[in-house]
């Protein structure tokens, strides 16, 4: 299973769409987000994904952690929101 990685400049719909569809697959999503701007955009994704899911009897909860990642060499500290089938 492949990690949903947010910025800043995602389309929430989009994020939403993709998380709903892990879940139902997979049973379980990851989102990653770096900066305020994604982790805005990954919480109103889960918002709307939350919406999508529970209109199809799955209801779910957001587990947030920090996340160390590197990029280009660099550590950075990232949300990473796990979610789950309640």
């Amino acid at each position: 299973m492949d990690i949903i990685k947010v910025s800043a400049t995602s389309r929430t719909s989009a994020v939403a769409g993709a998380i709903a569809g892990v879940v139902r697959e997979h049973k379980r999503a990851e989102v990653q987000a770096i900066g305020a701007g994604a982790v805005n955009q990954s919480v109103k994704a889960l918002v709307l994904a939350t919406g999508y899911l529970k209109d199809d009897g799955i209801f779910v909860v957001a587990i947030p952690e920090f996340v160390e990642v590197t990029i280009e060499d660099k550590v950075r500290t990232a949300i990473k929101i796990v979610v789950e089938p309640r």
